[in-house]
C-alpha cells in the first residue's frame, strides 16, 4: 500500500476517534502554495526546487488491490464529511487588488535587485526581508540606489504579508505568513545567493 493510502487510512481513524469540531487553524500548506505562486510571479522563471512530496513519489508506481481501492474511496468520502471546510481550506486568497499591486511592484524591481543577489551584495534575511550583506560588493556610485531598492522591497514585503492575512480575514496570521514566505524565498533562491540561517549567520546556497 502506498504512503498516501496509509496516510488516508490513518487520518480516517483519527477523525473517527476524535469526532470533534475542528477549529480554524493556520493553513500552512496553502500558505506555502500562495508564497510559491507570488515568488514565481516576482522572479519569473528562476529555477526552483521540486516540492518534497513530488521528489519522494517521482518514479515510483503503486498498484492497489480492488479492496484497497474501495476502502480508500470510502475513506476519501468520509473524510470530506468529517473534516470541516475551515480545516480543509485548499487556498489562500492572493488575488486582491492590493496583493496584485504589491506583487507587480516587486516584479518590476526584481531585475534591478537580481544583480545584487548574484554578486552576494544583498541577501535574504531569516524574517522574510532582504538586506545589504556586503556594500563593498556594490560599486560606490550605485550604493545609495541599491539601499533605496532594498528599502522599497522590504516595504512591499511587509505590506504583502499584512495584506494577505487581512484579505483572508485573519490578521493574526501575519506572523505565520511572514515566516512561511521567509522559508520559501530562501528555498527557491538560486544557487550562489546568500541567506541567513536561523541563527542569523549568512550562508551561500
Amino acid at each position: 500500500m502506498s504512503r498516501l493510502a496509509s496516510f488516508k487510512l490513518v487520518a480516517l481513524s483519527l477523525a473517527l476517534s476524535a469526532c470533534v469540531t475542528i477549529n480554524v487553524y493556520f493553513p500552512a500548506a496553502a500558505a506555502e502554495k500562495a508564497a510559491d505562486k507570488i515568488i514565481e510571479d516576482v522572479w519569473g522563471s528562476e529555477p526552483a526546487a521540486k516540492p518534497r512530496a513530488e521528489q519522494q513519489e517521482q518514479g515510483t508506481w503503486y498498484v492497489e488491490s480492488a479492496p484497497q481501492r474501495i476502502l480508500l474511496a470510502a475513506a476519501d468520502s468520509l473524510l470530506d464529511l468529517l473534516v470541516s471546510p475551515a480545516h480543509a481550506q485548499a487556498d489562500l486568497n492572493v488575488s486582491t487588488p492590493a496583493v496584485r499591486a504589491l506583487t507587480q511592484s516587486m516584479e518590476a524591481r526584481h531585475p534591478r535587485l537580481k544583480k545584487y543577489y548574484d554578486s552576494g551584495a544583498v541577501g535574504f534575511t531569516q524574517d522574510g526581508l532582504v538586506e545589504v550583506r556586503d556594500q563593498n560588493l556594490i560599486p560606490l556610485p550605485e550604493r545609495n540606489a541599491a539601499r533605496k531598492l532594498v528599502a522599497e522591497e522590504n516595504a512591499d514585503r511587509v505590506n504583502l504579508y499584512r495584506e494577505i492575512a487581512t484579505a483572508n480575514n485573519h490578521p493574526e496570521w501575519e506572523a505565520d505568513i511572514r515566516t512561511t514566505f521567509a522559508e520559501r524565498w530562501i528555498s527557491r533562491a538560486s544557487a550562489g545567493w546568500y541567506y541567513q540561517d536561523s541563527s542569523g549567520a549568512w550562508k551561500q546556497k
